[in-house]
């Protein structure tokens, strides 16, 4: 979705988001995105135009965006565990509030969120900064290989290796092959997570059962 309104933007004033392009910005910030994408499709605007039109765009586009399949039903399986989970991504506070504000429950079940615009993140992914940030605000601060990631990008891939973490990949299938090679586990879908592979409790429900729709805790 968010390389869709790219798109959009770039059409507007006549330039082609090429599918080369696409590949290279999964995964990174905002704001390198918009750099880059000025920069090399010699837009007729600045960066910072740029990302306050996709910004505009993000507020009517991101709450509709779709769960990856098993994401729930994951997410719900380790709050049950008293698994601490944190959000970790290259994505600005704003999208990050816009997700959250339409899906309140899942979002409520990380135990923090740090994202790119954090105070304390000197560098994005594929940096290690924002997966090394937020696992020192777990309160037992686990060491890095004590750490799961799950990606889709090469980008975060590269970036909790860095961390030393372990890394689950559902790869966007439009990625090479060679992208995918540091993860330490690559899976076609969440569906397809065992969790017991990393000493984690497994499943203990047939997964129809557990992809419920996301809704408001009702009073």
């Amino acid at each position: 979705m968010y390389h869709k309104m790219i798109k959009q933007i770039c059409e507007k004033y006549g330039r082609k988001y090429t599918k080369e392009l696409r590949i290279r910005m999964y995964g990174v910030t905002d704001r390198e995105i918009c750099l880059t994408v000025v920069k090399e499709l010699k837009m007729p605007i600045s960066a910072d135009e740029f990302e306050m039109q996709l910004g505009d765009l993000a507020k009517k586009v991101l709450p509709a965006a779709p769960l990856q399949k098993g994401a729930e039903r994951l997410l719900t399986h380790l709050h049950d565990y008293k698994i601490p989970m944190a959000l970790a991504t290259n994505s600005t506070e704003q999208a990050v509030r816009l997700h959250a504000t339409a899906r309140p429950r899942l979002f409520g079940l990380f135990n923090h969120k740090v994202c790119a615009s954090d105070p304390d993140v000197d560098r994005g992914k594929p940096h290690p900064d924002i997966y090394l940030v937020a696992a020192n605000r777990f309160p037992e601060k686990p060491k890095p290989i004590q750490c799961l990631v799950f990606e889709d990008s090469a980008c975060g891939v590269e970036a909790a290796t860095a961390a030393g973490m372990q890394v689950v990949m559902i790869p966007d299938p439009r990625l090479d092959r060679e992208q995918t090679r540091h993860a330490t586990l690559v899976i076609r879908s969440l569906m397809d997570f065992q969790p017991e592979l990393f000493g984690l409790p497994p499943f203990d429900e047939k997964p129809e059962r557990r992809e419920m729709r996301d809704a408001s805790p009702t009073k």
